[in-house]
């Protein structure tokens, strides 16, 4: 066997090896749509999010999503080092109020909504309201031919988090460029990749296009069916 490969031979098996060591760990029966895998480079499991989606972890895993027009709280209690993300589409349904139950749904396509599960999941999990800090990023210029929902996400959740008191400690938001973002709750690293690939960021576009068609056909009561 050559050197390379049996250099790609060994890292296979000693990512296997850590994988087995690792296995993935329960999560809340609202979070059991959400997909994760296990990636042998960085060595956790990664859960990915899509419009809509939210997901908090109190185990040392990554949070993965890539961002349009849309934005993404990066949110985490300091002291206990566990936390979650969100991915919300428009700002707020200020017609809709009250409890949404256990599962997620439609509902969370909105930032208000959006916000107020991810917060409080992390409190249910034991954290604390003063030890919260919080990371943004998204809301891109991304659909040319339409209002400006990125400037609108970032307005939102710029007055929700200074309403309600929390921390930021830092921001990439706003521009032209969609955006991969990867979240890890445990050490509260934000890393995050602008995508200037014209054919990544059109696919892109065109998922948020269908995305908000989806929003427009769908109550909030229903479930979305995300690309």
């Amino acid at each position: 066997m050559k050197t390379g490969a049996r250099h790609a031979a060994h890292h296979g098996a000693a990512a296997l090896a850590s994988q087995a060591a690792r296995p993935l760990a329960p999560v809340a029966p609202h979070f059991s749509h959400i997909g994760r895998h296990w990636d042998g480079r960085e060595g956790r499991w990664v859960a990915k999010l899509l419009p809509g989606d939210y997901y908090v972890t109190t185990h040392d895993e990554l949070i993965f999503t890539v961002l349009g027009s849309c934005v993404s709280a990066c949110i985490r209690d300091r002291a206990l080092r566990i936390g979650g993300m969100n991915h919300f589409m428009l700002p707020e349904n200020a017609g809709e109020g009250g409890s949404w139950g256990q599962t997620a749904s439609a509902a969370t396509r909105y930032g208000n909504v959006a916000m107020e599960r991810l917060v409080n999941d992390i409190l249910k999990a034991g954290g604390r309201r003063e030890n919260l800090e919080v990371k943004l990023v998204g809301g891109g210029r991304v659909l040319d031919a339409m209002t400006d929902i990125g400037a609108r996400n970032i307005a939102f959740v710029r007055e929700f988090i200074a309403v309600e008191g929390y921390k930021i400690l830092g921001e990439d938001l706003g521009s032209v460029h969609p955006r991969k973002v990867m979240y890890h709750p445990e050490t509260g690293d934000a890393r995050v990749k602008k995508l200037g690939n014209r054919e990544a960021s059109t696919v892109l576009v065109e998922r948020e296009k269908t995305y908000l068609r989806k929003i427009d056909a769908t109550p909030v009561a229903g479930e979305i069916d995300l690309f």
